[in-house]
Order: C-alpha cells, then sequence, then structure tokens
C-alpha cells in the first residue's frame, strides 16, 4: 500500500473544515501557517478571521501600527509572530509588489519564515512539489518509520525531513502536507493514538513493533524555573502608568504595569526593585492583586500593588493611560489581567 495513495484517500473524507483551506490567496495561507506555529487550531480559528477583517491584505497589513497588530494577536502568545509578519508585511509591500515572492529564495529572507513555513507555504498556496514538517508530521514519520534518533535533534531532524520528502505526491504536495497535519492532530496524537481509526496502520513500523507510544524520541526538557515579580499599579486623575516593553525578546512592543523581579519578600523590595530597573520612585501602597501564569520556559508569580509615584523619568517607555482606554493597549495574559481589575 503507498503512503501517500491511503492518506489522500483517507483525507478526502476527514479534511478538518477551515476557514483558510481552499483559499485562493497566499497571504491568507501564510497568516494561518505563522498563527498555527505552537498554537492549537481550534484557538486560531477566531484569530485568522478577525485578522482577516482587519487586515486583508498584505498592504493593509504594512501599512498598519504595530500597536494594532499587537492588539489583533493579543492572547495568541508567542508575539514575536506577529511583530515578524508586521516586519515581513512591509518588505513584500515594498519589494515585491505586495504578493508573497515564488521564488523560494527569496521567500526565506522574509521576517518568521523558516524551512517548515516555506515548505507549507510552496505546497498550499503555490501548488509546488515541497515537502514540509511540522510537530504533527515530525511525531507521524518518527512512528511511520519507528525513529530512534531524537526528533528535536539535528540528526533526527535530518532524517524526518528525508522521509517527508521521499513520499511526496508529485502535483499534490498542497494536500499531502495538509493531510498528515490532520492526521498529526486528529488520530496519530501524542499520547494514546488512534491506531484502530489510522490509515496507514498497516504500513506503520512503530504500530508493527508496539513502539508507538515511545516515538518521537525527544529530548528531556529542564524543569521551568518560577520567577516572582512585583508591580506598581499607580493611578492618577483616571490615568495609570504604563511601561512599553523593548521591541526585542519576550512580549516585545507590549505594554505593562511596571515592574521587577525581587528574590524576596514583593511588598519590601518592590520599591527598591523599580528605582534599580527603571529609576522609577514610588511609595507603595496597600495589595491590588496577585497574577500566576505559565510561559512556555518559566512560570511566573506578580504581587501588584497600589504605589504613587514619587519620582518618574523621562522616559518614551512610559506612559499616563487613561483606564478606559487599556485595551487599546496590546498587554501579555499577567498585566491584562491587572487591567481588567482596574
Amino acid at each position: 500500500m503507498k503512503l501517500s495513495t491511503a492518506l489522500l484517500k483517507w483525507y478526502s473524507k476527514h479534511a478538518r473544515a477551515m476557514p483558510w483551506r481552499g483559499h485562493p490567496n497566499p497571504y491568507a495561507v501564510w497568516v494561518s501557517e505563522i498563527m498555527l506555529q505552537q498554537t492549537r487550531v481550534e484557538t486560531v480559528i477566531p484569530y485568522f478571521e478577525k485578522w482577516m477583517k482587519l487586515f486583508p491584505d498584505v498592504k493593509s497589513l504594512a501599512n498598519a501600527s504595530e500597536r494594532d497588530v499587537l492588539n489583533a494577536w493579543e492572547g495568541l502568545g508567542y508575539y514575536s509572530r506577529a511583530r515578524n509578519l508586521h516586519k515581513a508585511a512591509k518588505t513584500v509591500a515594498s519589494k515585491f509588489n505586495g504578493q508573497l515572492p515564488l521564488d523560494l529564495t527569496d521567500l526565506r529572507t522574509l521576517p518568521g519564515i523558516g524551512r517548515y513555513t516555506v515548505g507549507a507555504i510552496a505546497s498550499i498556496a503555490f501548488n509546488m512539489d515541497e515537502p514540509t514538517l511540522d510537530g504533527n508530521l515530525r511525531r507521524v514519520f518518527a512512528r511511520l518509520y519507528d525513529v530512534t534518533e531524537f526528533a528535536d535533534s539535528p540528526a533526527g531532524e535530518k532524517i524526518l525531513w528525508a522521509f517527508a520528502a521521499q513520499n511526496l505526491p508529485k502535483g499534490k504536495a498542497g494536500e499531502y502536507n495538509q493531510a498528515l497535519m490532520d492526521l498529526g492532530a486528529t488520530i496519530c496524537l501524542p499520547k494514546n493514538p488512534r491506531c484502530l481509526l489510522c490509515p496507514l496502520t498497516k504500513i506503520c513500523t512503530a504500530r508493527k513493533n508496539g513502539t508507538q507510544a515511545l516515538r518521537p524520541v525527544l529530548k528531556l526538557k529542564k524543569q521551568a524555573p518560577h520567577y516572582v515579580h512585583a508591580a506598581a499599579v499607580m493611578v492618577r486623575r483616571g490615568s495609570v502608568l504604563l511601561s512599553q516593553r523593548p521591541a526585542d525578546g519576550l512580549l516585545g512592543g507590549m505594554w505593562e504595569f511596571p515592574n521587577a523581579r525581587v528574590s524576596g519578600d514583593p511588598a519590601a523590595e518592590l520599591a527598591k526593585a523599580l528605582r534599580s530597573a527603571s529609576r522609577l520612585q514610588i511609595k507603595r501602597g496597600a495589595a491590588f492583586c496577585i497574577v500566576q501564569h505559565a510561559y512556555s520556559h518559566f512560570k511566573v508569580t506578580v504581587h501588584a500593588f497600589r504605589c504613587e509615584s514619587v519620582f518618574i523619568p523621562k522616559n518614551k517607555n512610559l506612559k499616563w493611560v487613561k483606564i478606559k482606554e487599556l485595551d487599546d493597549y496590546p498587554m501579555g495574559k499577567v498585566d491584562r489581567q491587572i487591567a481588567k481589575k482596574l
């Protein structure tokens, strides 16, 4: 039984309905692929639909402000994806006349577009015979061929990319890649794979060897560290002081309540920590709230306090914002929870 034949037959009956599928616009495919990186389809769909109304084409995205872009992305996480999408749109608008380049070398130069995304866009949007390899495909091929190499290592990636390329059906790469994505998302699950429903059971080596629960082999992850921060909520005449994060790094360009990491009692250390981090001088008041959140590589607990400002340095990243306008300022989940309590 040929892998692609069995897979495409299954896909013709079980393909998931998604707003970007069958879309004639490569821009829509591009946006969906960036949103789907490290994010579940169910979460992405409403964001995609909202995004396409706000920014229906490359030009509208390129002309948008970073604040509007981050606002539309808020809650989806991994915000560098949004900033790179915005930067790439500006390049496509100015250099490629608003159209994603068909030349894959040019496509690879765009911010946020790596090998996986190039393969997905080329096969799905441009109908090119290009393989791709996301988390779902990596898991499927690791089981089909019972790969014992670490799937998240350079050697393992090389093996899996080779399997992705050698099984590619000519002229149907887009359907084939999407079928593998669906198979991984609905049948070949990370835990308790539904092997009895899989169209590839008869040719799956891991199933034959009884090792499907052990594949893919992944490196052990270090335990996520836990950090404690103290934040100041300073209200003055209906406005609150916000700080904008640096453009690069975690939550780049997003707005937050002035805060700093502490190693001891958050109440006792807040004033000194803020003075050291941003030259802010404050008088701490009563506790306001405690917010906890888990990021991909660490966990954080933020203790927020009502405070009064004593000295605020001249800094373009500090801004008094009307409380009623807080929704207009993109924030991470921790600071949005604090803002809602206001």
